[in-house]
């Protein structure tokens, strides 16, 4: 059986935006490694996988863990995946993990993502925060 996991891992692979519309719940929260509070919501979310799907170069995820984890949101235990990944942004080797919850219904409700080294988050950092602005997403500081 495909889980939204997988069908997200195939559409992250194949650069493929549209195909990650249908996996993600309406209220999807996004904790990001550079902004303190969640990016919140479908649209916004999408918007910034746009954004990461232009900015990381060479993105692979290397290997995936399954099991159950508490949601930040309300502490309920739900299905999770940990997937680990290598991208490349501005020169920098990125080492990562994408930590996935689903909602009931089997769609991603929580993604929360860590990277390595400091040096690789304040350039993902600076990356993003060009690409939200340039789509109009954040607004110019």
């Amino acid at each position: 059986m495909t889980t939204a996991v997988d069908r997200f891992r195939t559409a992250v692979n194949t650069r493929d935006l549209s195909a990650l519309d249908d996996l993600f719940t309406e209220d999807i929260r996004f904790y990001s490694p550079v902004k303190f509070t969640p990016f919140e919501g479908r649209p916004m979310v999408l918007g910034l996988f746009g954004v990461l799907l232009r900015t990381f170069e060479d993105f692979r995820y290397v290997g995936e863990f399954t099991g159950t984890a508490q949601t930040s949101v309300d502490g309920a235990e739900a299905p999770a995946a940990v997937l680990l990944f290598r991208t490349t942004v501005n020169g920098k080797e990125i080492h990562g993990i994408d930590m996935v919850h689903l909602a009931e219904d089997g769609r991603i409700k929580e993604f929360t993502v860590m990277v390595r080294p400091q040096s690789a988050v304040h350039a993902l950092g600076e990356a993003v925060l060009a690409g939200l602005v340039a789509d109009g997403l954040v607004p110019t500081e």
